[in-house]
This record gives structure tokens, C-alpha cells and sequence, in this order.
């Protein structure tokens, strides 16, 4: 259990292997996870280390398997995973690896091009059998197609051919074999697609450039033509231009080219158009047999790399972090020995030489690997050991500041303190237990769940910390218990302990009606858990009664916290034999904290237990002071007011002497905070000659309210720092604490308010919906209840657990960060980031990011 409260012992170490060996025994220290190796090749570019050529194969294995699988989520086919993890190839199998995965991807590159051209070809003959089916149209219109030639024709014969009064004769298309007229008279035409979005610019960019001497005519496709190279959907039209002469026939091609426009060959005549039809259909038939078996041949390629991928990734990934690793050790002057240097815990040291074991003998080497301890006054990592269950608090933690080397853990008791005043805020039976199901259903379907891995930030968040929301849901459902709050609601399990003595009708005509606990209303004893649910009817003066009860579980779980925190500080002291910051810190801290905070809540308790509404004079409800007022007048030494008649000034016999004793002795802490450690560190140095000094005397490093980092063993090894920074460090902090009690004390009034907010906002959505809907009657008083159920529903699940839950988590982690853990919590380590397979193939394989 000490590693949960206190991170690992570390050890740096010094690890010789036979070149060999020192794969499989990286692989095995890959496989246990337990090592953060050094780099000792810091200068060396990472191009000219030994392993490079390695890596730079498994970058290209990598590639090409990303290209599969590409294609494989292309075609939507499910990859095997099996949640297994094989271990890492031999380094005779990349060769196997590297031929099967370039048999794979030329296979799939060739059936690819080949399915593009084929794609290609059924493209342009789907494009010519619509530009065939629609000229057929063109040419066939009303009027007969002498008729539509003819008049075409002649609005495309310029003015100066007409003025020479060359008979026209009968006018055909521009075909000139069967044209008895001069040549340059007889108009062409050209047919084609394009794609429909260009069209309008086309055919403005036609008439411009022809000067309107050109006649088009198009049609849409209706259906879309899928395009070859990235198979998307586009939506075409047929043309046809008709125009005369060479210069116009090679002016419209220019801009059909420059539009992109697919040109196809028309025939002139009817009988040609429809023989080539036919041909286009036949080969448009033949294709579609070649492109089904085409896909069919790549779809069992791609099923079958499917059922491996998975795997292969893994052993390509172990193997690059493998080199990777490798890359970080030094070689021996022989050329045969492979030096590294890692952080092991000490625990597992162990576990690490049995794994280097197995590794030499899957080799076959000979000669075992060395692990030596060394001695070393680096700071070492911090390394907490964590399960499923642990991990998301201690994440939040880290997320502050990963803990200095063997500093106080702070993640175990926020399981309990976080969840808790998370709680005092969403406190609420209904609220807690939708919150609750929620987590417990993730908890229940985790191994489902994790298996997804999604990419959904969001859902990896809500389902990294589903033991944090579960006990978050609890915890407020047994605040809610106290409380006696359901949606709003309140619940007689044990019947009211007060009694209502007046008759219906005063109740329900006077609203100011009012109980006295000092009357037969009140039975004498409380409630036996929670509030009372007579309150839940007193609209006039519950709002008053919560936040007078609220207001004070407020300060005292507050104070409370922060004395924990600073009890905490005590553990690191003696751990560190931080002597100085033990006498000089913890100890006026304590008392600074007790003698006026600690006082405070001893007041209120003293308040509840000696005045009631029963008692008689002067402890009778109308002589309690208040608890606020009584703390200004005592730490400005005020002289408190005159009391009503028949009450006294004070609580108790002696209070005003000890609150004077309480001030003085609480000041009279602040300069021993200021000035002690810094005086004793100065004459610790006169007495040594002004040299450096090791030690616990001459710790100057942890020098934050509490804190005590320390370095590697307790004792530390500090440079010489200056006396003047010492004050000038120590002073800010004895301000910072000193200032910060009052203003942390204020902080937790945090848990009072937003408790307020939340049962009010549940009130308000009771009130101003669902009641609407319950007061309705008749049968259509049914679907209308149903129907405001469904929209409170809504709300209460949206504001009240989603967004107030949010509000009251993102509160609750600023109380423990500032307020609890700046007590004692230096947070100023590096976390142990080991070699570990499962990390890298969680991550996607970045190695780099696994070796230091």
C-alpha cells in the first residue's frame, strides 16, 4: 500500500546485452512495460544511428499497410480484431512480412488500374451511347429533318455568300460526299459531353468566341456518371454544335477543351447512328462482366488482408519501437555489447532480470545480460501504480502537476473527498441516480465499450472517468438523502416530526402562517436522517432555513479539507527530514490555521448545541449571536455589541480572554513563518564559513506552504542560492498562505451556492413544467402530461445533470487543486513514462513519444 500513498522507489541502472540478445530482451521489457530507457546518443542525428535502415523498413511496412487499410474501409469490410496482442517477430520474419505486404499492395494497385481503366472505358462508352440516344432526338424534331437542316444551314451562310446569288440548291449537314454544292457553304457539327455545372459558361464562352456564328443544342443525363479516378457522382449534358467552316471547327474544339468537354464521333446518318448503338450496348454489356469480376477478385484480395491487418500492425509497431529503442544504446568499443541505461522501480527489479532471462534464451545467446544498479543524485520519475479503478483520479492529479519524487500522493483521499464535495453541490436523489446508472452502466459494459475505441473525444472523457461519475452519482444521492431532495420533492419515510395545529381552512387562506419549535408543533427531536419534509411546504422561510445550514457545513467541510491538506505537508517533512520547514512551517501553519478558522467552527458547533428555541433566557433562540459578526469582532478586537435583554455577550465563560489569546498567538505565527527558515539557513551558513551545505538544514527547495519535493533520498543536493532570495521566496509565501486561509475559507461558500442554484433551477423546472402538466385533466390531460414529461425529461437530463454537473465537477477540481493540495503538493516531477507495447499500439504506434 505504500506506493499508492507515496510514488515508487526508482532505481537508475545500467544494462549490458550481446548484440544477439538485445532484441528478444528489448521485447520482453516491451512486453512487461516496467523500463524508461535514457537516450545516450543525445548528439547523434537520429539518420546516423546503427538501426535506421530498420526503422525506415518498418516505415514503408507501415505505409503500405495503411494502404490497405484505406482500401479496406473503402469497400466498408469489418477488420478481425480478436484483442489479442502476438508477440514481436523474430528479425528474420521482416523479410517474410516485407515480401507479403509488396505482394499484397502491387496486387492491389494493379487491380485498382485496371479497374480505373476499365471504369474509364465504361465512362466514355456510357458517354456515347446518351450522346447517340440524344442527337438521334436533335436530328429527328419537328418539322422533319430536311425542314430543321435546311433553316440551320441557312442561318449559318454569311451575308456576302448570299449577296452572290449562288443558288443554294438543297442544303444538307456539312457532309460534303453528298453535297453537289460548294464546300465552303456546308456547315459540320461536333457532339460531346460535359459536365452540367459548366454549361451556361460553355455556352457563353461559344457564342462570344464564335460571334453567335455557331447553333448549340444540349440535353441533361438524368442519371449520374460515377468518375473513375475518385468515384464520385457527377451529373453530365450531351451537346451538339453545329457551325461552318475549318476555322470555326477549330475555334469551338479549343473550347471544348478548355471546358473539359469529352468529344465523341457522330455519324451523319441514321443507319450508322443506330449500328453503332448497338455495338456501344454490346460492349457496355461486356464490360459490366469484366469491371463485377474485377471487384470481385479485389474484395476477396481485401477480405483476406482484412482477417491480418490487425495483427500486422501490431508486430510492424513492435518491431519499430523495438529499433527505436535500440537506437537509444551506446555500443562497446568491440562492437558485440549493446549499453543502455534505464529507471526500473525497485520493486520490479525482479521481474525485469527474469524477463532478460527469457529474452537471452529465445536468442540463444550464451552470455547473460548485466543489470547494475548505479548511484545517481538526478531526480528520478514519479511512478504511481494504478488500475482501472484508480487511473481517472489519479489522472486529475496529474493533470495539476505530476507529483515530485516520493511526494505525498494526494489521489487516494481524493477518491473519497472528491466524489463527496462534489455531492454537497448535486445534492439530489433523482439527479444522483441518473448520474449513478449511467456510470454503473459503463462500468458494466466497459470491456464492450473499450473494444470500440472510438475517436470521439467527449464519449473516451465520459468513459475514462465512468468510476468517478458512479461515485459522484452515489455520493449525491446520499446528499440528496440528507437534503430530502428528489426533483425538488422531499420524501416522509420516517413521518414528519412537527404537526400542523391549525384547521384546513386557516391553512389553506393565511400564507403567513408559521411552526414554533417552542409549541406541542414540534416534537422535541429531530428528523432521524436528513431534513425534515415539513420544510418542503414552508415557501416562506426555507430558503432562509437551507442557507443558514448549508452556509455552515460549508466552512466546516472547508476548514476541515484544509487542515487534512496541511496535516499532509507534516508527512512530507519527516519523510524528507525536512527539519526546518517541519519546526518553521507545518508547526505556525497549524496553529495559524486552528487557533482562528478551526475556533470558528468550534463556535458554530458550541451555538447549535447550547442555544434552541426551548432553552430559557440567555440561551433561548433570540440571544444566538452571529457566528460571523463574533469572528470580525475578535480578530479586530472589537468590543461586540450591546445584547438583547435577558442575553449574554458571550457563549461561553472566558471566550473573549481565549479569542485575544487565539489572535495573539495566530500573529504572533506569521513572523515565524516569515522569518524562521530563512534566519536558520543564514546562520547554518556562517557556521560552515559561508560554504555550500547538504543536508536537511540547507534544504531550501521546498520552500511553498508545506511543501517538500526534496530530491533523490530526502536529503537533496541544492546549488548555493542567494539569502536574499531566500527572504524574498519566503516572504511571498508566508503572504500567500496567510492570505490565502482567508480567501480558501471564502472559497469553499462555493459548495453553499451552488447547492442553492441546483435545488432552486430543479424547483423552478417542477413549477414552471411538469406541475403544468399534472394539473391538467381529462384524457387529454394524458397525452398532455406525456408530452411535458418527455420535455422536463429533456431539461432536467440537459441543465440540470449535464450542464450543472459539469459546473459543479469543474468547482469541486478547483477546491482540491487550490485549496487542498497547494498546502502540501509541490507537483514539480516528471511522470515514468516505460517502454511499454500497449501504450505505443494505443497511441498508434508513435514510439518516440515511449522512449525518453
Amino acid at each position: 500500500m505504500g506506493s499508492l500513498f507515496r510514488s515508487e522507489e526508482m532505481a537508475l541502472c545500467q544494462l549490458f546485452l550481446q548484440s544477439e540478445a538485445a532484441y528478444a530482451c528489448v521485447s520482453e521489457l516491451g512486453e512487461l512495460g516496467l523500463v524508461q530507457f535514457r537516450d545516450l546518443n543525445p548528439d547523434v542525428n537520429a539518420f546516423q544511428r546503427k538501426f535506421v535502415n530498420e526503422v525506415r523498413r518498418c516505415d514503408e511496412m507501415e505505409r503500405k499497410l495503411r494502404y490497405l487499410e484505406k482500401e479496406i474501409k473503402k469497400d466498408g469490410i469489418p477488420m478481425l480484431d480478436t484483442g489479442e496482442s502476438p508477440e514481436a517477430p523474430q528479425p528474420r520474419e521482416m523479410i517474410d512480412l516485407e515480401a507479403t505486404f509488396e505482394k499484397l499492395e502491387n496486387e492491389l494497385r494493379e487491380v485498382n488500374q485496371n479497374a480505373e481503366a476499365l471504369k474509364r472505358n465504361f465512362l466514355e462508352l456510357t458517354e456515347l451511347k446518351h450522346i447517340l440516344r440524344k442527337t438521334q432526338v436533335f436530328f429527328d424534331e419537328e418539322g422533319g429533318l430536311n425542314h430543321t437542316t435546311e433553316s440551320m444551314t441557312r442561318a449559318l451562310i454569311t451575308d456576302e455568300v448570299r449577296a452572290t446569288g449562288a443558288s443554294m440548291g438543297p442544303v444538307q449537314l456539312g457532309f460534303m460526299e453528298k453535297s453537289n454544292e460548294r464546300e465552303d457553304y456546308l456547315p459540320c457539327f461536333v457532339a460531346g459531353v460535359i459536365s452540367r455545372e459548366k454549361l451556361p459558361a460553355f455556352e457563353r464562352m461559344l457564342w462570344r468566341a464564335c460571334r453567335g456564328n455557331v447553333f448549340l443544342r444540349q440535353a441533361m443525363i438524368e442519371s449520374p456518371l460515377e468518375d473513375p479516378t475518385n468515384g464520385d457522382q457527377v451529373y453530365k449534358s450531351v451537346f451538339i454544335i453545329f457551325f461552318q467552316g475549318d476555322q470555326l471547327k477549330t475555334r469551338v474544339k479549343k473550347i471544348c477543351e478548355g471546358f473539359r468537354a469529352t468529344l465523341y464521333p457522330c455519324p451523319e446518318a441514321p443507319a450508322d447512328r443506330r449500328e453503332m448503338a448497338m455495338g456501344v450496348m454490346t460492349r457496355i454489356e461486356d464490360l459490366n462482366t469484366v469491371l463485377g469480376q474485377t471487384q470481385d477478385h479485389r474484395h476477396r484480395v481485401l477480405v483476406a488482408a482484412a482477417k491480418n491487418l490487425k495483427n500486422w500492425f501490431v508486430k510492424v509497431r513492435k518491431i519499430k519501437a523495438i529499433y527505436h529503442t535500440l537506437n537509444l544504446f551506446n555500443l562497446d568499443v568491440t562492437q558485440k555489447c549493446l549499453i543502455a541505461e534505464c529507471w526500473v522501480p525497485l520493486l520490479d527489479i525482479e521481474t525485469i532480470q527474469l524477463a532478460l532471462r527469457r529474452g537471452t534464451e529465445r536468442s540463444g545467446s550464451s552470455v547473460p545480460p548485466i543489470l547494475n544498479r548505479m548511484q545517481t543524485f538526478e531526480n528520478p520519475p514519479t511512478y504511481n501504480r494504478t488500475n482501472k479503478f484508480t487511473k481517472a483520479f489519479q489522472a486529475l492529479i496529474d493533470a495539476y502537476g505530476v507529483a515530485s519524487y516520493r511526494e505525498m500522493n494526494p489521489a487516494p483521499y481524493t477518491i473519497i473527498t472528491f466524489p463527496f464535495l462534489f455531492a454537497v453541490m448535486f445534492g439530489d436523489i433523482g439527479h444522483g441516480a441518473i448520474m449513478a446508472l449511467f456510470g454503473l452502466w459503463m462500468i458494466r459494459k466497459e470491456k464492450g465499450l473499450a473494444a470500440q475505441k472510438t475517436d470521439n473525444e467527449i464519449w473516451n472523457i465520459f468513459f475514462g472517468g465512468r468510476y468517478i461519475i458512479f461515485l459522484m452519482g452515489v455520493f449525491s444521492m446520499y446528499t440528496g438523502l440528507i437534503y430530502n431532495d428528489i426533483f425538488s420533492k422531499s420524501l416522509n419515510i420516517f413521518g414528519s416530526h412537527w404537526h400542523v395545529s391549525y384547521n384546513k381552512s386557516t391553512v389553506w387562506n393565511n400564507k403567513m402562517l408559521q411552526l414554533s419549535p417552542a409549541t406541542s408543533d414540534y416534537e422535541g427531536t429531530p428528523y432521524p436522517f436528513g431534513m425534515d419534509p415539513i420544510w418542503q411546504v414552508a415557501t416562506s422561510n426555507k430558503i432562509v432555513f437551507q442557507n443558514a445550514y448549508k452556509m455552515k457545513i460549508s466552512i466546516i467541510f472547508g476548514v476541515l479539507h484544509m487542515i487534512f491538506g496541511v496535516v499532509m505537508s507534516w508527512h512530507n517533512h519527516t519523510y524528507f527530514r525536512n527539519r526546518l520547514s517541519l519546526i518553521y512551517e507545518f508547526i505556525p501553519q497549524l496553529v495559524f490555521l486552528l487557533l482562528l478558522f478551526f475556533y470558528m467552527v468550534l463556535l458554530m458547533f458550541i451555538k447549535w448545541n447550547r442555544f434552541a428555541a426551548t432553552n430559557p433566557m440567555p440561551y433561548s433562540e433570540g440571544c444566538a449571536p452571529s457566528i460571523l459578526i463574533t469572528f470580525i469582532d475578535m480578530v479586530l478586537f472589537n468590543t461586540p455589541k450591546t445584547p438583547p435583554k435577558g442575553c449574554e455577550v458571550y457563549m461561553f465563560w472566558g471566550q473573549h480572554f481565549i479569542q485575544v489569546v487565539f489572535v495573539l498567538v495566530a500573529l504572533g505565527c506569521i513572523p515565524v513563518m516569515l522569518l524562521g527558515k530563512p534566519i536558520k539557513i543564514m546562520q547554518a551558513r556562517k557556521l560552515a564559513n559561508v560554504q555550500p551545505i547538504t543536508g536537511a538544514d540547507a534544504e531550501v527547495g521546498g520552500m511553498s506552504n508545506g511543501g517538500g519535493g526534496g530530491g533523490h533520498g530526502g536529503g537533496g543536493h541544492h546549488d548555493e542560492e542567494e539569502m536574499s532570495e531566500i527572504f524574498i521566496h519566503q516572504g511571498i509565501h508566508t503572504i500567500e498562505y496567510v492570505l490565502g486561509s482567508v480567501s480558501h475559507t471564502a472559497s469553499y461558500l462555493r459548495l453553499w451556492a451552488l447547492s442553492l442554484a441546483h435545488a432552486q433551477l430543479a424547483e423552478v423546472l417542477w413549477t414552471m413544467v411538469l406541475s403544468i402538466g399534472l394539473n391538467k385533466e381529462g384524457w387529454y390531460g394524458g397525452v398532455f402530461v406525456t408530452v411535458v414529461f418527455a420535455f422536463w425529461a429533456i431539461l432536467t437530463v440537459g441543465i440540470l445533470v449535464l450542464m450543472e454537473g459539469l459546473s459543479a465537477f469543474l468547482h469541486t477540481l478547483r477546491l482540491h487543486w487550490v485549496e487542498f493540495q497547494s498546502k502540501f503538493y509541490l507537483g514539480q516531477g516528471y511522470a515514468f513514462q516505460p517502454f511499454s507495447f500497449d501504450s505505443i499500439i494505443e497511441n498508434g504506434g508513435s514510439a518516440s513519444g515511449d522512449a525518453e
